[in-house]
Formats: C-alpha cells, structure tokens, sequence
C-alpha cells in the first residue's frame, strides 16, 4: 500500500507557483505506476522508495530537476535521460531542467522509467560503481588568489576535506567562459567564508 508524506505536502505548497504542477505530476505518476511507493524526505529533497531509492525530485528558483537512482540501467530509446541529463552540469537530476509541464517526457515515458527501475530494485541490480583513483589536489589559481584575498574564506577552506576542496577547485575549473568563472569565484568566496562547501544547497536542512 502506497506511503505519503505530508513533508511533501508542505514541500510542494512551498515551491514556486510553476514547480507545484510539475512536481504534482512527476508525483501522481509515481503512485500510478508504482502503488507501492514510499515517500520521505531526504537530504532536503522529496524522495521516492520502492525496495530501495528509486526517484527524487526539487524545485529551486527557477527551475526544478527530477533523477532516477539507477538512470544508467534505464532503457532510454528516445534519449530522454542522455543528452539532456545534468544539462552541461548546470542541473542535478536526469530529467534537466524544468520550468513547466511541457519540459517533462511523456507520462508513458516516465511510467516505463519508473516500472523499469522497480524490478531493477525489486532484483537487487545495482550501477556498477567506479573505481576512484584520488589524485593530487590541484587548486585553480583563481582560487588561490581569490581565498588569499579573505582571511576568513582561507581558514574555513584549510578545514575543508580534501574531496570538498576538490570540488570547488573543479566547478571553477571547468567553466567554459571567462564571465562564469569570475561568477563561481565570487559564489564559492562567499560561500566557503561562511564555512559552507560546494553543495551545501542539498544538504539536509
């Protein structure tokens, strides 16, 4: 028997007027297609449960992602999941970025993903995982000149993990031009001086 949440509820009540319908839909598909469904709330975000994680949703400012726990086992014929997934590393998620019901895939589409993902939980298939080779950390020197600039900022950093270092020193990496790199700089100074690391955005509140 299905499981819901009234801290979705709320979550969805609180979310910007174009994110109610969307994540309203991506949940009654859910239920529809998976009876059987638990809903909880992790990590801040609305999560979606069937013999083990199977899909999550957010709404932000602009926009709202939604992705599937084992999206890289999922049959995608139309490429719903593939070019579109974390547009460029713009957006979290499978599904891109969302601004209303039109963006989503169809309803057969997301039902198909969503019965596929229940026998993979319902199987015990799991993504394979990777194996991580560390490497040196190796800072931008943007960033190095731009902590040396805040005292607070350089303290907090030095407290940092060396993973949480790293991914600051690779978002401002990898941006592709020079106007959002000086963005993430500014962003990650004044986010790493209050003591905050890379995604402090989906932490759990």
């Amino acid at each position: 028997m299905a499981t819901k949440d009234k801290r979705i509820d709320t979550y969805i009540a609180k979310s910007p007027l174009f994110a109610q319908p969307i994540l309203t839909h991506m949940r009654i598909l859910i239920h529809k297609a998976c009876p059987e469904v638990i809903e909880t709330i992790k990590w801040g975000m609305p999560f979606f449960d069937y013999k083990g994680p199977m899909f999550n949703f957010a709404a932000f400012k602009a926009h709202c992602v939604g992705g599937f726990w084992k999206a890289k086992l999922l049959k995608d014929e139309h490429n719903y999941l593939g070019e579109r997934k974390n547009n460029g590393g713009e957006a979290m998620g499978h599904l891109g970025r969302m601004t209303s019901l039109k963006d989503l895939p169809p309803d057969k589409v997301l039902i198909d993903f969503i019965k596929q993902h229940m026998k993979l939980n319902e199987t015990g298939i799991n993504v394979e995982k990777k194996v991580v080779v560390k490497k040196e950390l190796v800072l931008p020197q943007e960033l190095e000149v731009a902590l040396s600039k805040n005292k607070k900022a350089q303290t907090h950093f030095e407290q940092f993990t060396t993973s949480q270092k790293g991914e600051y020193a690779d978002w401002i990496a990898e941006a592709k031009t020079a106007a959002t790199k000086q963005k993430r700089l500014a962003d990650a100074v004044e986010w790493i001086s209050e003591g905050k690391i890379r995604n402090w955005k989906y932490l759990k509140k």
